[in-house]
């Protein structure tokens, strides 16, 4: 295993594929410093480093692209072990996947095919999207906007929880143009007036970056634009439905981590409670009980989760293969319906697992430099992002008259 991690560290010859010893390899690499950085606050650029030299980010990108081809199960199975390794690394990739999937993955255009062929020679791209002064419920119109510049285009603005971007190659913009419409950019984060701001001071996920993006006058090329229209981008059906379940796979990855972490404690422990019906911990019932409802906890979870990825293979199928634009809403609305109840039980799950991982170590589990409250802490920030409350209000009137869920925004 050791030749194997090795190889891990230097550029592989094809992207790695799903099911690939070197990809295992590269997560043993990633899970080695994780509790470090997360203890000292050292931000993941190394670990990125090897995600973009192993062209991870192009699991979903067709072979004949330079990629791996990977099916939506695949990729899920990937976000598992990497969130179970290291959930902040696994955050920030969130919104390049979700990139892939609207703008690369299946170009319709020059500037898309160039987008993918940067995505297959390992660029990770992040995103600029969020206004923190929007105040609309439903949304509100973006405030940074489309400025005529000669041939292009010129933007100002400040962006929030802009995930990943402080780690990747590219950013997608969410701008209003001058006729009020929406749309996205495609910029290098270098590009001469776009500054990334580490300012992101949450109780949990503190690595990923999700801080602020400032735009001073920045220049935009006519063909790093993409206008929304049906079908395309944002505009596609249920396209959110990836980075909603892409999260929830995190805390499912969370969920296998603090199953490894309380087994690993309960084993570690030489002496048990005062009132403990055993003089040994590994062999007290009531800690093995413990033991065995977040085993089944992990299983629940990634059953949702691969479940959900099932359903979202078939909506790409369906739109591969031309299906009539009523499957296609059918296909995906499944989609969302799988994800959204995905969110509604692991997310309680997880935060649940988070607590009762120190029933398994008592007192002494609580010492700062154990650091075993980044699971909750981490599990919780997640679960923040789009409230489950949300979900099952609107599963519940699916289930009452019939509603479907919206077909974009947070399903």
């Amino acid at each position: 295993m050791n030749e194997i991690v090795s190889a891990a560290r230097t550029a592989p010859s094809a992207p790695l594929r799903p099911q690939s010893p070197a990809l295992d390899a590269l997560i043993e690499v990633i899970a080695e410093g994780a509790l470090k950085r997360e203890a000292e606050r050292i931000l993941p650029h190394e670990p990125l480093a090897l995600v973009r030299q192993a062209r991870l980010g192009a699991l979903r990108l067709p072979v004949d692209a330079g990629g791996a081809g990977a099916s939506f199960r695949e990729l899920f199975q990937v976000v598992l072990k990497l969130a179970a390794a290291d959930p902040n690394v696994t955050h920030i990739l969130r919104n390049h996947f979700t990139f892939v999937e609207r703008y690369a993955r299946t170009p319709k255009n020059e500037a898309e095919a160039r987008w993918r062929e940067a995505v297959a020679g390992g660029a990770i791209v992040g995103l600029a999207n969020t206004e923190s002064n929007a105040k609309v419920v439903g949304g509100s119109p973006f405030a940074t906007v489309l400025e005529p510049d000669g041939d292009g285009w010129r933007i100002t603005g400040r962006k929030y929880y802009s995930t990943g971007t402080l780690f990747s190659d590219f950013v997608l913009v969410r701008v209003a143009t001058p006729d009020g419409r929406n749309a996205s950019l495609v910029l290098p984060v270098k590009r001469e007036g776009i500054e990334l701001v580490d300012d992101w001071d949450g109780i949990g996920q503190r690595l990923t970056g999700s801080g602020t993006t400032v735009f001073n006058n920045v220049r935009v090329e006519p063909d790093e634009v993409v206008v929304d229209a049906d079908g395309i981008g944002y505009g596609a059906y249920y396209t959110s439905t990836l980075p909603q379940l892409f999260l929830t796979t995190v805390n499912a990855g969370i969920l296998r981590a603090v199953l490894k972490d309380a087994t690993a404690l309960l084993k570690s422990r030489t002496h048990t409670f005062f009132f403990a019906p055993a003089p040994v911990p590994t062999e007290d019932p009531i800690l093995q009980q413990t033991i065995g409802e977040l085993s089944a906890y992990a299983f629940a979870a990634e059953t949702l989760i691969l479940a959900a990825a099932d359903a979202l293979d078939v909506a790409d199928r369906q739109r591969s293969t031309g299906a009539s634009e009523e499957d296609l809403r059918e296909a995906g609305h499944e989609a969302a319906v799988r994800a959204a109840r995905a969110k509604v039980i692991i997310d309680d799950l997880v935060l649940r697992a988070g607590g009762q991982l120190f029933d398994v170590g008592g007192a002494s589990a609580a010492h700062r430099d154990a650091n075993l409250d980044r699971h909750w802490r981490n599990a919780r920030t997640i679960a923040s992002h789009n409230p489950r409350a949300y979900k099952a209000r609107l599963l519940g009137k699916l289930e009452i008259d019939g509603t479907p869920l919206p077909s974009a925004s947070f399903f």
